[in-house]
């Protein structure tokens, strides 16, 4: 992971930012590329995982890009990093701060430029959420790795498993207080609602062992989806592991996904 981070910060990049649909100051990461995919300019954008940041989640990832020619953004979601934000929105105010990425990026572009949309955990959420938008014609496929369906059923499966709790009075008192403060409830966004309406391919990824987002739910969610698909389930990985549990099945699985795009 050293070597890894210390390539793809010897590469050209600067901060960037844009203004959420709610006011806030987001900032993001950006990786030119004056390379092409298949005689096609790509850009790749990496939505990383709760608590941690656009620069963080995709180190090891971000070799396969650089080798494939993509332009990177990685942005830092809303309440983590350098963007400003009071409250995590665990994808379901983050798949609007993502539909203001991409149209940052065909702005910075062009018209020309094919996206796609890469997310480990809250951030495969999230690109699940987004599915259920109308997204630009730019972008042309989905890859969520070990995404949850709503925040309402992970918490209810990790006060379950970790800390033997019952979902009631919990899980109703903390949506009220969600939908109070934040302003949606914990189940208002959906990814498995979300993927009945999605139109572009997705490649779905789960760890066979995660504990924290069981990959019951990647099953159910893969189950809800609509539109083209394809499923990698990496044997013995728990959460957000997978690609370093098994590197070859995982960039094998990306690049038939790519290239069927």
């Amino acid at each position: 992971l050293a070597e890894r981070k210390s390539v793809l910060l010897a590469q050209p990049h600067e901060d960037v930012y844009q203004t959420s649909f709610d006011g806030l100051r987001l900032h993001g990461t950006y990786f030119p590329s004056d390379k092409t995919t298949g005689g096609k300019k790509r850009l790749i954008i990496c939505f990383h995982g709760y608590t941690s940041k656009g620069m963080s989640d995709f180190t090891g990832l971000s070799d396969y890009y650089i080798r494939k020619g993509y332009a990177m953004l990685h942005p830092d979601a809303r309440a983590h990093g350098d963007s400003e934000g009071t409250y995590i929105g665990f994808g379901c105010l983050d798949r609007q701060d993502a539909l203001g990425w991409i149209n940052w990026v065909i702005e910075r572009c062009g018209d020309d430029v094919e996206i796609l949309l890469h997310g480990i955990s809250m951030g495969g959420a999230t690109v699940l959420m987004a599915a259920g938008l109308e997204l630009p014609n730019q972008v042309k496929g989905i890859v969520s790795d070990c995404a949850f369906t709503s925040p309402k059923e992970v918490f209810t499966h990790v006060l379950k498993t970790m800390y033997h709790l019952p979902a009631f009075p919990i899980i109703p008192g903390a949506d009220l207080m969600n939908k109070r403060l934040a302003g949606y409830g914990m189940d208002e966004c959906n990814a498995k609602r979300e993927v009945e309406k999605a139109k572009l391919p997705i490649l779905f990824i789960h760890g066979s062992r995660d504990t924290f987002v069981p990959v019951e739910m990647c099953h159910e969610i893969y189950d809800h989806c609509i539109s083209p698909k394809q499923k990698l389930i990496v044997e013995g990985a728990a959460h957000a592991e997978s690609y370093f549990k098994d590197m070859e099945t995982y960039e094998k699985a990306l690049d038939e996904f790519l290239e069927g795009l």
